[in-house]
């Protein structure tokens, strides 16, 4: 009943969400939400519960988005075929090439298999610039969305529509990925991951465990893939690239990768910071990098892992002891880390030297690299918070391990007879 409720409230939302922001900006970032849930979910199948670590979940994403554009733009000259179903092209496709190259990169884990998931995805982003005739180049791909009569008034030209098929396929495919965790695949998938020789000594192969659940992401990729191809109406070697298969496992990381809606969290992650950080400022991917790092060390289970914590945290009732520590070490960290920010975007501004010139702003506020003011109050707003921070974590540390220790007493409490 818990789950009904849960994925009725998710349907809902995809529903309702365009209704509530309903600038086109809005619609636009939603439909790339969407898409990248899609293909996150379908990069932890392989991460989080399989162990294997990819550095070419692009290539299945980005090959369904050539093969969903090669179709649009045949679509367009005759061919039958829905629009709508231009997506599931894509999948199918990625499928297929899951099978070629995917028995290779699955014969091994670790560390060989992400080696040779980077080797065949610069092998591809290589053969994309070689053969212009299907890659079309550096110019890439472009296809109209709009071809055709429409079906029930449905063109796909104004974004809320293209929206819609987007939200479509994101709660049917994260339903069907929810339930392949459900199955005897996805319960030996997690047996693979932690002990393998186990699962070959009671009589399965981990290989084929492996590789069937390497095609079955790769096919969700490809959909995620023919969604963009969609949604974008070009497709550039860029999708095929290294950068964009560091980008899933970065945000798939970030989001939780031992939770099922982390990679969702990581993917709506992945796009506010693509599109919107990247407009506030030129040096988002420092930003970045230092936001990884700081998750890596302090909060390596992710976001979805600091919210599961919290939660058991208000329904054990510990929670009031803990929120107004939790207001005092955010503004702490919030000081640090604006008179850190303001430091990196003056250094930032002096490297482009002539080019941006010497002065900004930055909230609001007008900062010039040539006065030492500048530089002055900015380090001392830095380490002025990084002491407060300091000074409170200690505390707040002690509580925190006296309310674990207390859970763990509760708990051990509810076992005995």
């Amino acid at each position: 009943m818990q789950r009904r409720v849960v994925w009725s409230l998710y349907a809902l939302l995809l529903a309702l969400v365009p209704l509530v922001f309903t600038s086109s900006l809005s619609h636009t970032l939603l439909s790339q939400m969407g898409i990248a849930i899609i293909v996150c979910l379908s990069y932890n199948m392989l991460l989080g519960q399989g162990g294997m670590l990819s550095f070419g979940h692009a290539v299945y994403s980005g090959m369904g988005a050539f093969l969903a554009m090669h179709t649009l733009k045949l679509v367009s000259v005759g061919l039958w075929l829905p629009v709508s179903l231009v997506p599931l092209v894509g999948g199918f496709s990625s499928l297929v090439l899951a099978l070629l190259l995917g028995w290779v990169s699955t014969k091994k884990a670790a560390t060989p298999f992400a080696m040779i998931s980077l080797g065949l995805g610069e092998l591809v982003w290589a053969m994309a610039l070689m053969v212009p005739g299907f890659f079309g180049g550096e110019a890439g791909v472009t296809g109209n969305r709009v071809v055709g009569s429409p079906v029930l008034g449905v063109s796909f030209g104004p974004q809320i529509e293209v929206y819609y098929l987007i939200a479509l396929y994101t709660f049917v495919c994260t339903a069907l990925m929810y339930a392949l965790t459900r199955t005897p695949l996805g319960r030996m998938l997690n047996a693979v991951r932690d002990n393998p020789e186990r699962v070959a000594f009671v009589g399965y192969d981990p290989h084929m465990v492996r590789y069937l659940t390497f095609v079955i992401s790769a096919f969700f990729a490809g959909i995620s893939g023919g969604l963009a191809a969609l949604n974008f109406e070009i497709v550039t070697s860029e999708v095929l690239s290294s950068h964009r298969s560091g980008a899933y496992l970065l945000f798939t990381f970030l989001g939780g990768t031992t939770f099922f809606f982390g990679p969702m969290i990581g993917a709506i992650l992945m796009v506010l910071a693509f599109v919107l950080l990247s407009e506030l400022t030129q040096a988002w991917l420092l930003y970045l990098g230092l936001i990884f790092v700081v998750m890596v060390m302090f909060a390596p289970g992710g976001v979805a892992a600091l919210i599961m914590a919290n939660l058991r945290l208000a329904k054990s009732g510990y929670m009031r002891r803990l929120w107004p520590a939790y207001l005092t070490l955010l503004a702490t960290a919030a000081l640090a880390l604006t008179g850190a920010a303001a430091l990196l975007e003056m250094v930032y501004q002096l490297q482009m030297g002539s080019t941006l010139g010497t002065e900004l702003r930055f909230l609001g506020i007008a900062l010039d690299t040539q006065a030492p003011g500048s530089w002055l109050g900015a380090t001392m707003l830095m380490l002025v918070g990084l002491g407060l921070f300091e000074f409170r974590r200690r505390p707040f540390v002690r509580v925190w391990d006296e309310i674990q220790q207390a859970i763990a007493q509760d708990s051990m409490r509810r076992e005995l007879p």
